[in-house]
């Protein structure tokens, strides 16, 4: 019962994280360069102040459920352990993506104005949003593979009973 409650939890946690990263890419990141400089800067400053507190509990809450999930697994040598441990990986490269691409390019945008911009600024944007798309498919990649694990192992039947 432990299991399933740490599999659920992690599936509701990663659910935010992965939907957090999938409707940015979805809805601004694909079509980005068609927002002028002033534009580009006033988005990200909004995304950068509304997401960064609550990403600050919410994604190290699911990395540690997760982690709780994998120690509760009970057969070590199992194809759901195996999933859960791919699908742990492929979420710390979405965390490290975050914190060694994107926050870096996150904090010069935070000083930007329409005045200011560096130069480079297009660079900087095409830099953000290759990443961006790598931590997007890094996390669905990562929930895909929870969720198989989760279903290898009946979990859903903890929510959902017959």
């Amino acid at each position: 019962m432990k299991s399933k409650v740490a599999q659920f939890i992690s599936i509701l946690l990663m659910l935010l994280v992965t939907g957090l990263f999938w409707g940015t890419w979805f809805a601004m990141t694909r079509s980005i360069e068609i927002f002028s400089a002033g534009e580009f800067i006033k988005i990200g400053k909004v995304i950068i102040e509304n997401v960064a507190t609550p990403m600050r509990i919410i994604f190290p809450g699911c990395l540690l459920f997760m982690i709780l999930s994998i120690v509760l697994v009970p057969e070590k040598n199992s194809t759901r352990f195996y999933l859960m441990i791919l699908a742990f990986m492929f979420m710390v490269i979405a965390l490290l993506i975050t914190l060694l691409a994107e926050v870096p390019i996150d904090n010069q945008l935070k000083n930007w104005t329409a005045t200011t911009l560096p130069s480079d600024w297009e660079t900087i944007r095409a830099r953000w949003k290759f990443y961006h798309m790598l931590r997007t498919f890094s996390s669905v990649a990562g929930f895909g593979f929870f969720i198989s694990a989760c279903l290898k192992s009946d979990c859903i039947r903890f929510v959902i009973r017959d």
